[in-house]
């Protein structure tokens, strides 16, 4: 058996992620000590490492936590496709770093080819996979909206949701709770929910968690706003939700 304190260590997850998932019913300790800390035992671990795995590959918790308790849900499967999905970002990442390769031997000068950026064989063999598991509402809302989009188009979205988080950054030293900071909230809800599935207070919430959980989201997020801005957002979107 292994304390929170221990599997945070191991894992490379926060004391306070590992509170959360059991909070929202995703990762339960195995046992309690009598003065009520947390202990995991293998099985525990077995099934952190499928989170971690499911949160590489950016699904929100909500997803993974309905996609593992599924009576239909098959570990080596999912593991197969997990593999897959990796193999395929790989490939991404390493068409960038080559493309940013050739853009600093030319001087900084562009290219006519954005291949680099084309994620569409990653997201076809995504919604592939997530449909073998099951899909949510708000994923199939989801598809439905991105359905026909450009790649441009896509990344248009993206800078505009990134922009939302630069100026979260602008008052991250702020109170959370200010007018500044709930009208932000308010407008991330409202993008979110224009451009790519129903925002609910409870999917917001999720969110919030999500993007100060560690991993990409934690970084790009503190990338556009300047360090603890992810932090900074969960706390506001915590209050806007409460």
């Amino acid at each position: 058996m292994k304390t929170v304190h221990e599997v945070s260590r191991l894992a490379g997850v926060s004391i306070r992620t590992l509170q959360y998932y059991d909070k929202i019913g995703l990762l339960h300790p195995a046992e309690h000590t009598e003065a009520g800390y947390r202990l995991y035992d293998d099985t525990d671990l077995e099934r952190l490492q499928e989170i971690l795995l499911f949160r590489e590959l950016e699904f929100p918790l909500k997803d993974i936590r309905k996609i593992m308790e599924s009576p239909d849900f098959d570990r080596s499967k999912a593991l197969e496709q997990q593999i897959t999905l990796l193999m395929l970002k790989k490939e991404h990442i390493e068409n960038l770093i080559e493309l940013a390769r050739e853009l600093k031997t030319s001087g900084g000068k562009y290219f006519m080819n954005f291949e680099a950026f084309d994620k569409k064989k990653y997201e076809e063999y995504a919604a592939q996979a997530k449909a073998s598991w099951g899909e949510t509402p708000a994923y199939k809302e989801y598809q439905e909206k991105s359905e026909g989009r450009t790649t441009e188009e896509e990344q248009k979205l993206g800078v505009q949701l990134m922009s939302v988080f630069a100026e979260f950054g602008k008052i991250r030293n702020q109170d959370p709770a200010s007018d500044k900071a709930q009208i932000l909230v308010s407008g991330l809800q409202a993008c979110i929910t224009k451009h790519y599935y129903t925002c609910t207070d409870e999917i917001l919430s999720g969110l919030g968690e999500m993007y100060a959980a560690g991993g990409d989201f934690t970084q790009n997020i503190d990338a556009m706003g300047g360090e603890g801005t992810a932090e900074f957002v969960k706390k506001a979107i915590r209050i806007y939700c409460s």
